[in-house]
């Protein structure tokens, strides 16, 4: 008889799951725009009716074993609340971005991940399906649902929110570059070295100011350059922002497809050049790359070029962003210049050398 009702409860499962699965892959696809959107808000209390349900699964298993009935009837509301939630969410992405709705995906996802989880753990500690010791439990299970609700909060309720927010955390990586390169610092004499104590103490409170330390001062003065660049290209990012912001506060762009289209773009462009300046930052360390160097600004000026053209079509460029586009600019220019003399005496050296062998 336990058997059987375990085995009903399996089969009662399983078909709902799958329901969830299938509606899930509906985040794969764009909300067609005919649809009328649902407002967040109820969107976010939906999430509340799901937390609450996933606490209601979690007590449950407060007291004695449930009878399969009550498993059954508490799934088949917690399913109901799940799938609602499912089909107010994906309505709530209608005109919303590649990024806005990469967020809420995520976030989505993890909420039905931990509600599998609990649901299956329920029907399968029925009756005592596990070892006593490894039980699972199911209102610590009943929790993760919970903090996955909680987190859902978080997600940004506007494409400008979210572009804005992955904008911003570029810059942050940025300045992690930023201060890697003020720490690097040239190697000393051994002279300088002996009358200074450097690296003589053996405390291991030193070790890490002693990373990068080893820069010749031509290879200091190509960081100095990169920092230059680095901290520039901050203050461009900064001042797109400034950029997005007052044309938020000038016009109501939320339902403008081509406005999000185009803070798309400058996300992308920013990600872009974040990767850039990491690689930038990473051939400051010896051996130095100045081919590599070289080819790294090209493709920075090239971002530099289009964040320009996108700005300038939105018709909401600035003082600020036009001047920080030109700092950056002639930064860049100013290291190409020095990276190609030095590549010239290089090859020069090389050339001596070769004629000297012959």
């Amino acid at each position: 008889m336990v058997k059987s009702k375990k085995e009903d409860l399996n089969q009662f499962l399983i078909p709902r799951l799958n329901t969830i699965y299938d509606t899930l892959q509906l985040f794969d696809q764009t909300a067609s725009p005919t649809v009328e959107k649902v407002n967040w808000n109820d969107v976010l209390q939906m999430s509340d009716h799901l937390s609450k349900q996933a606490t209601i699964v979690g007590m449950l298993w407060t007291g004695e074993s449930p009878k399969a009935e009550s498993i059954k009837e508490t799934m088949e509301s917690y399913f109901n609340a799940l799938q609602g939630f499912l089909l107010c969410c994906h309505g709530s992405t209608v005109a919303a971005g590649s990024t806005l709705s990469s967020i809420i995906h995520v976030s989505v996802k993890q909420i039905v991940d931990s509600s599998f989880r609990l649901l299956q753990g329920s029907v399968s500690l029925y009756e005592g399906s596990y070892e006593k010791d490894k039980k699972p439990s199911i209102p610590q299970l009943s929790g993760v649902v919970w903090e996955a609700c909680s987190s859902f909060k978080k997600v940004p309720a506007t494409n400008i929110i979210a572009i804005g927010r992955a904008i911003t955390q570029v810059a942050v990586s940025m300045k992690d570059v930023l201060r890697e390169m003020k720490e690097v610092k040239p190697a000393c004499t051994s002279s300088e070295c002996e009358a200074s104590g450097d690296n003589m103490s053996g405390d291991d409170d030193d070790d890490d100011d002693d990373i990068g330390g080893d820069l010749s001062p031509e290879e200091m003065e190509v960081a100095t350059m990169v920092a230059e660049i680095v901290s520039e290209t901050i203050m461009l990012i900064k001042e797109l922002i400034r950029v997005i912001t007052g044309m938020i506060k000038m016009e109501n762009p939320k339902d403008n497809s081509g406005f999000v289209e185009s803070l798309e773009k400058l996300l992308k462009l920013c990600q872009g050049t974040g990767v850039q300046i990491d690689e930038l930052g990473a051939c400051v360390y010896p051996p130095q790359e100045m081919n590599k160097m070289k080819q790294t600004v090209k493709i920075i000026q090239g971002n530099l070029d289009e964040f320009e053209t996108e700005v300038e079509r939105l018709k909401s460029s600035s003082d600020g962003f036009s001047g920080a586009c030109r700092k950056l600019r002639n930064s860049l220019k100013h290291m190409e210049n020095e990276l190609d003399k030095r590549c010239e005496a290089e090859l020069v050296v090389e050339m001596q050398n070769v004629t000297l062998g012959n």
